[in-house]
This record gives structure tokens, C-alpha cells and sequence, in this order.
């Protein structure tokens, strides 16, 4: 054998690596390691996905439970709503037929009250109708009276009464009516009317009195003669009377009553006879009389016209010297003064508010 020399083992040459084998045993090793982790992890998995089975079972469980639960609790409150329902539908019900009922009992009120408020307003319309009637009749009754009379008395009265009614009835539908008769009544007082009573009292007294007046053409009354001679006869002066003195009054008193001298400005007067003095007191009365129901017939021009009628025959015919013919002549005057063409107030506007009132207005 041949000699070689021996080489530390540091320089000895490293044998040649197989090139085939050393990658199987390599990749060998590494699927067992590659298999065994793989299998660790498929063990942790399986083990993880176990416990998640088993929380997940146990929550599932948890879930039914608490699903059961629930389920129970909702049966119960669906049966007690269930029945509840069944309450309220009942109540409904009932309370449908109440309404139902209510409804027409309400609708039945209500047309009692619109019956009983159009039964009202009829009585209180017939009611003011037949106020309002009663007064017109009562005006234009008075109205007439007081053109028969010639007083505004009896309108006076109609129309205070009328105001008192209107009052007590207190109805707004009537101010109107109640303010035209304070209006009116107020005209009529404030308004000058001939006193009729008084007047016609006055040409009575007239009347009377043309029996006693003295004529123009009269001889003096016996007692009115022996006081005028006494007058005479009077002595101017104390002393004693001589016979003669008396003779001399004796025959001039006598001649006085033979002979009366006076003055009369009518010629009439003194042409009128004894006999027709009678016809002359009575034609004075008939002036008089006439005048008396020219007033009556509400004719004060007529009227007026017989008492300066009258005035005249007086002036004419009668004695204006004496004082009973001066008092009538006076009283003449006077009546023919109150004698005034004044219209007697009229109620045209309490008129027209009763028409007003009348038609509903």
C-alpha cells in the first residue's frame, strides 16, 4: 500500500454531499413538523370551536329558556289582553249603545227646547201683539175724546197708562214704542189748549146774567129812583128845612121822573121798544148758546165770532154806565180771549210705532 502523507483533520477534504438524498430527509422532517403543528393547531381548534359549541350550547340554552320564559309571559299577557279586548270591546259596545242612546235623547231634548223656545216667542208675540193692540185702541180713544172735549186730559191719562204697561212688560222689541210716548207726552204737556170746561162754565154764567142787565133806553127801578132822591134830597148842611124848600124839592123830583135826559150814541137803542126788549135778551142768549156748541164742535172761529156778536149787541143795546153790563162786557173779553185757534196735539209718532210694533219689526 502506498504511502500517503497523513493531513490534520482540519485540512483533511470534506467527502462529497450526496446531491440526492439530503433534500428527502430534509423535507421529511419538516412535513412531520409541518404535520404536527398542523395537528396541534387542529386540536386547539377543535378544542376552541368545543368551547365555543359548549358556550354557545349553553347561551342557546340561556336563549330557550329565557325565549320559553318570554313565550310564557306573552301567552299570559295575550291572554290578558286577550280578555281584556274582550272587556274593552264589551265596554265598546256599551258604550256605543249609551251614546246610541244619549244621541237620542239629546236629539229628543233638543227638539222639546226648540218646540218650547218657538211656544215661548209665540206667547211672548202673542203676548206683545195683544199689548200692543190694547194700547192703540186705548190712544185712539182717548184721541177722540179729547177732540170731542177739547181737553188733552183724557190723551194725557191714555198715554200715562200706556207707559206704565210698557214698564212692567220690559220688552226690548217696545223701547221704541215707550220712547215715542214719553216724546209725546211731553209735546202734549208742553203744548197750550183752550180750557173747554171753563169756558163753557164762563158763557153759562153769561147766560144767567143777561136778564138782570139794564138797557140802554130803561127807566131807572123805583129803588134805584128813591135812592137817588135821597141823595138829592140829602141837606148840604146841617140846619133846619124850611117848608118851602121841601115844596121845591118835592116838585123838581117830580120833574125829574117826568123828564129823563141821557145820552146814547146808537139811535137803535133808543127807537127800541119796551115789548122788544125780551126779544133782545134772548137773541143775546142765543149768540151766547151758539157760541157755547160752536166750542163744543170744535169750531173756535164760529165761536168767536157769536161772543163779538155779542159784545157788540152789549155795547149796543145795553146800558154801558152800569157796572153789571161793564163785568159781562168784561167777561165777554175774557172768553173771547181764551178762545184760541191752538191744534189740539196729535200722537202721530206713538202711532207710528205701535204700526211698527205691530208688523214684527
Amino acid at each position: 500500500m502506498s504511502s500517503t502523507p497523513e493531513l490534520p483533520p482540519s485540512e483533511l477534504p470534506s467527502p462529497p454531499l450526496p446531491v440526492a438524498p439530503v433534500p428527502a430527509v430534509a423535507a421529511a422532517g419538516r412535513s412531520a413538523t409541518v404535520s404536527r403543528a398542523t395537528l396541534l393547531v387542529l386540536v386547539a381548534l377543535a378544542g376552541g370551536a368545543l368551547l365555543a359549541c359548549l358556550l354557545l350550547w349553553q347561551k342557546l340554552g340561556g336563549i330557550q329558556e329565557q325565549l320559553a320564559r318570554q313565550s310564557a309571559d306573552s301567552g299570559a299577557n295575550a291572554i290578558e289582553a286577550r280578555a281584556l279586548a274582550r272587556q274593552a270591546q264589551d265596554i265598546a259596545r256599551d258604550a256605543a249603545a249609551r251614546q246610541v242612546v244619549l244621541e237620542s235623547r239629546v236629539s229628543e231634548v233638543a227638539l222639546q227646547r226648540t218646540q218650547l223656545e218657538e211656544l215661548m216667542q209665540s206667547l211672548s208675540r202673542s203676548r206683545d201683539e195683544n199689548l200692543v193692540v190694547d194700547i192703540e185702541s186705548a190712544l185712539r180713544l182717548a184721541q177722540q175724546q179729547t177732540q170731542l172735549t177739547g181737553s188733552a186730559e183724557p190723551l194725557l191719562a191714555a198715554l200715562r197708562s200706556a207707559d206704565d204697561r210698557l214698564s212692567r212688560a220690559a220688552q226690548p222689541r217696545l223701547a221704541r214704542l215707550q220712547a215715542a210716548v214719553g216724546r209725546d207726552s211731553v209735546r202734549i204737556r208742553q203744548a197750550s189748549v183752550t180750557d173747554v170746561p171753563g169756558v163753557l162754565a164762563r158763557l153759562d154764567e153769561l147766560v144767567r146774567q143777561v136778564d138782570d142787565l139794564p138797557l140802554a133806553n130803561a127807566v131807572p127801578s123805583p129803588a134805584i129812583a128813591e135812592t137817588a132822591r135821597k141823595h138829592a134830597s140829602a141837606p148840604a148842611a146841617p140846619g133846619p128845612v124850611l117848608w118851602w124848600q121841601k115844596a121845591r124839592d118835592t116838585v123838581l123830583e117830580e120833574a125829574r121822573g117826568l123828564v129823563r135826559v141821557s145820552r146814547i150814541d146808537q139811535p137803535e137803542a133808543a127807537l127800541l121798544a119796551p115789548e122788544q126788549a125780551f126779544f133782545l135778551r134772548e137773541n143775546l142768549k142765543l149768540k151766547l148758546l151758539n157760541a157755547r156748541l160752536s166750542l163744543l164742535a170744535r169750531q173756535n172761529d164760529a165761536a168767536r165770532a157769536d161772543i163779538a156778536a155779542a159784545v157788540a149787541a152789549l155795547q149796543k143795546y145795553f146800558d154801558p154806565s152800569s157796572r153789571r153790563t161793564q163785568a159781562t162786557a168784561a167777561q165777554m173779553q175774557q172768553v173771547q180771549a181764551q178762545l184760541r185757534t191752538v191744534e189740539l196735539p196729535r200722537i202721530d209718532e206713538t202711532l207710528a210705532a205701535l204700526a211698527t210694533a205691530a208688523a214684527g219689526k
